[in-house]
């Protein structure tokens, strides 16, 4: 039996697990004669048998899986008859008896509602635990690579050094056995992208979540909010798209037009349009943290004899600070992270400049431009991908840790 049918059969045996452990609930609570009651709703006991009937298979999938990862090679014909005939019928019988096992149980006194709550518990716990073990090995295999990076090319030129062209050979016999890893020019370009983004959706976002919360109507708001929203389910690529063809074109007449250079892949195209993309980062959040905001403080202001535009400069704005400033750092964040806008827009040039109307580029697309094809992992060149990788992961962690502070320290607290 293949997978799927299996999954649908186990379903319709747990459900019709569910609804006659319920109906046994329910109709013993109708014929008990004494003056006890059940301790559980009669779903409570349904949703008891159906978690009964998963766990053996669920068990006993997750150990024919361990074996065959631990086992070697086996047999290809035996494992095909095993999962064919054994396994399924395993699966059932297994089943079967988890059910069998939970609706015999089923009484007044059973109470299911905490072995519930204690099984979802643990599954909680063991989501939690996974994600964290999965960032610790997202970051030791970072650190690994990184360390046999820092063993080819010393730390004063990966930090320091103003030239970055990491051609590395991959045999004796070529040229260009040396690369240049310096990564300012990477940083550099990462930071003036960044900055022009953040001029871009900081103030638009920021005006965008006053007006809403403090000057719209109820009707406009329920119409514009959601269509400034749907900025943030556009693809990345798709703003690539525009930067390129379009924002990038437009710089580039508008500079032909007035006498200036302006490079068909610029920072300044890249930056605006990773902006565009941002706006609605930094308004979703700048408007939940205004609205957070209490009436009292608007209408002791205009008691005062404040107007909106004072009351919103003054009060409402001090009072969202802390807030805003975390939306921030975290827009910034998301700004440092991103590629494919960079890499269409901007270019591969990693030229050491501040000037936005020149070709840049970013750490994570020389992370995507030294992973593509096929690299041997034991080279300057591949493994530098992964100390930019690591560096980039401390600064934007960094960001985040220093969104957290600030507002844990400067967030107001009101009844």
């Amino acid at each position: 039996m293949s997978f799927f049918p299996l999954v649908i059969v186990l379903l319709l045996m747990c459900t019709a697990g569910y609804w006659y452990g319920s109906k046994k609930a329910l109709s013993g609570v109708r014929n008990n004669s004494t003056s006890k009651f059940i301790t559980s709703r009669p779903h409570q006991f349904g949703i008891y048998v159906f978690i009964w009937g998963m766990i053996p298979p669920v068990l006993l999938g997750l150990i024919w899986v361990v074996m065959k990862l631990t086992a070697g090679n086996l047999d290809q014909g035996l494992v095909q008859q095993i999962e064919n005939v054994v396994f399924p019928v395993a699966i059932m019988l297994g089943a079967g008896a988890g059910l069998y096992f939970s609706i015999g149980r089923i009484s007044p006194d059973l109470r299911v509602r905490k072995t519930i709550e204690t099984l979802v518990y643990g599954v909680l716990i063991i989501a939690s635990t996974i994600s964290i073990l999965t960032t610790v090995g997202i970051v030791l295999s970072l650190m690994f690579e990184t360390v046999q990076f820092f063993g080819k090319v010393p730390l004063s030129e990966f930090f320091f050094g103003l030239t970055w062209s990491p051609q590395t050979a991959l045999r004796a016999d070529q040229v260009g056995s040396s690369g240049a890893f310096g990564s300012i020019p990477l940083f550099l370009g990462t930071m003036l992208i960044t900055f022009i983004a953040m001029c871009v959706a900081v103030p638009l976002g920021l005006m965008s979540a006053i007006y809403m919360t403090e000057y719209a109507s109820d009707r406009f708001r329920a119409v514009v909010k959601p269509l400034l929203e749907i900025l943030a389910g556009i693809p990345t690529v798709v703003y690539g798209f525009f930067a390129a063809l379009t924002v990038g074109v437009f710089f580039r007449d508008a500079g032909d037009a007035v006498g200036i250079a302006v490079s068909s892949e610029s920072a300044l195209a890249a930056g605006v349009v990773m902006g565009m993309m941002i706006i609605p980062f930094v308004s979703s959040l700048s408007d939940d943290i205004i609205m957070a905001v209490p009436q009292s403080l608007r209408d002791g202001s205009y008691g005062l004899g404040a107007t909106k535009s004072e009351t919103v400069r003054k009060v409402i704005l001090p009072a969202a600070l802390p807030g805003i400033v975390g939306a921030v750092l975290l827009a910034v964040s998301r700004a440092i992270g991103e590629t494919m806008i960079v890499v269409m827009a901007a270019g591969f040039a990693a030229n050491l400049t501040a000037n936005p109307l020149e070709a840049v580029t970013t750490v994570t697309v020389q992370i995507v431009g030294l992973l593509v094809g096929d690299q041997e992992f034991d080279s300057a060149k591949t493994l530098a991908a992964f100390a930019l990788a690591l560096v980039l992961f401390v600064v934007t962690l960094t960001l985040n840790v220093i969104a957290l502070l600030v507002v844990r320290k400067y967030r107001e607290k009101y009844d």
